[in-house]
């Protein structure tokens, strides 16, 4: 039976001496555990495979230089009428191109820029739809001068080549290539990073009760499956970020027992991404149902996977986001 190594991390200046540091940075382990589908039992880091240890001690290539000081902020900016947290606040383009703005004033390191809601039961758009909703705002931010990333958050492969030409230099597919026959001929055809993201289903049906054999182990197995398809197909793992994808096709159990794993997913060798910002789970645990009000419980749940050694937060709320961020930087330092 297969077995799963999650590094169990910790921070801190008193360590063991065998302790191994994830990826050169913050966070230390000198425990991992070793998960099948079975059950779990902990391991020293001296039993761990050397190549294991080797791969999680090494920094990550590419686009993850960014990573070298502290994690990223990515803001969300959804240019839809019906995004579940802030549809039709920001599908006016000079409105949208002004939030983005404010975005990277507060501390924004990446614009996601969505137009086709993925919020569940949410309804098909058009290609056309989305490059109109989509492509003007890109196109704005680049003439103010905006250096940061911009990154299209689409599942189809006409409307990321269109946002690329207008610009953006990061794909964000919510299906991880899968939606579109044309987008790993797309992502081929450029040196752009690609997110790839677990969802169960279609965001139309994906929480009619959502089942798995074991939700941790069933979405790592798919985005290892995308991994390797990626790679066959001829791109550098060094362009690929993973996105457990929380609520998408998700229970409250599901998303709990994913966030309390996080570590696990550093042994896909690709910088981890997490999207939990507002999401219905927080407003249930919270007891709160306006998702405009879920601050305080989304940049908990964003430190908790600062904790796990994420390297990207994809956030609704960038201010309050990237002051936790500093703040838990300087409360963990990079040490030697």
């Amino acid at each position: 039976m297969r077995s799963y190594d999650r590094p169990i991390l910790q921070s801190g200046f008193v360590r063991p001496v065998e302790a191994k540091f994830l990826r050169g940075g913050r966070l230390w382990y000198d425990r991992i555990e070793r998960i099948t589908r079975d059950g779990s039992h902990t391991i020293s880091v001296g039993r761990a495979k050397p190549e294991l240890v080797q791969a999680l001690s090494e920094p990550l290539m590419g686009f993850t230089k960014l990573y070298d000081d502290r994690p990223l902020v990515m803001g969300i900016l959804n240019v839809t009428p019906d995004s579940f947290s802030d549809g039709g606040h920001h599908n006016e383009t000079a409105k949208a191109i002004k939030v983005a703005l404010q975005m990277v004033e507060d501390g924004a390191d990446i614009i996601d820029i969505g137009g086709e809601s993925t919020r569940p039961g949410a309804d098909y758009v058009s290609e056309a739809d989305e490059i109109a909703r989509t492509i003007p705002v890109i196109t704005g931010l680049r003439q103010a001068g905006v250096s940061a990333m911009i990154s299209i958050d689409t599942r189809k492969a006409n409307v990321a080549l269109a946002a690329f030409d207008a610009g953006a230099d990061l794909f964000n597919d919510v299906s991880a290539l899968t939606f579109d026959d044309q987008s790993l001929d797309i992502a081929k055809q450029t040196s752009v990073p690609i997110c790839l993201m677990h969802a169960l289903g279609d965001p139309k049906t994906m929480q009619d009760n959502p089942q798995y054999d074991d939700v941790l182990l069933d979405v790592y197995d798919f985005l290892e499956t995308r991994i390797n398809a990626c790679e066959a197909a001829g791109l550098d793992r060094s362009r690929l970020i993973v996105d457990p994808g929380i609520g998408f096709g998700k229970t409250l159990d599901h998303n709990l027992r994913l966030l309390r794993n996080l570590s696990l997913f550093h042994t896909l060798g690709c910088p981890v991404l997490l999207g939990a910002s507002r999401k219905r789970f927080i407003g249930t645990i919270g007891n709160e149902t306006d998702a405009t009000k879920r601050v305080g419980g989304s940049v908990a749940v964003a430190l908790d996977a600062l904790n796990h050694g994420v390297q990207i937060l994809r956030v609704h709320d960038v201010k309050e986001t990237k002051q936790a961020v500093d703040l838990w930087s300087a409360l963990h330092p990079r040490q030697q």
